[in-house]
């Protein structure tokens, strides 16, 4: 058993207290806060195509704030703006959520457009 703040040691002699401000801070690497983007990105994406690439994100942390970039590939037709959107808000609440930090800006950028189930070659080409 451990002594906490302000407790007896193991000699009787009693702990220091030091403020929250003096413990020292705890630091999540970029890749980290990017897996957890990427992860966020997946969820608001939904099922993927056969063929597409799961989302990936950059992270840069800086101050408590991540900025970020995800990129994905969505099916077709759908409402673009809405989707990415929807990735937007997502990520920023997952990241919020778990990892504490401010993220005022999230790009989402679309890589790429697969063909909804049904919507093949049958349909022509969308240009």
């Amino acid at each position: 058993m451990t002594a906490g703040a302000g407790e007896a040691g193991e000699l009787g002699r009693a702990l220091p207290v030091v403020p929250p401000g003096e413990r020292g801070a705890t630091r999540i690497a970029d890749r980290v806060v990017a897996k957890i983007a990427s992860q966020a990105a997946r969820e608001a994406v939904g099922a993927p195509a056969k063929d597409a690439a799961r989302p990936y994100a950059d992270v840069v942390v800086a101050h408590e704030t991540a900025r970020v970039r995800v990129h994905l590939e969505l099916d077709y037709p759908t409402d673009i703006g809405a989707r990415c959107a929807a990735v937007r808000r997502h990520v920023v609440e997952r990241v919020g959520a778990l990892v504490g930090m401010e993220v005022p800006e999230v790009a989402v950028h679309v890589e790429r457009l697969h063909p909804a189930p049904g919507q093949g070659a049958a349909h022509g080409r969308t240009r």
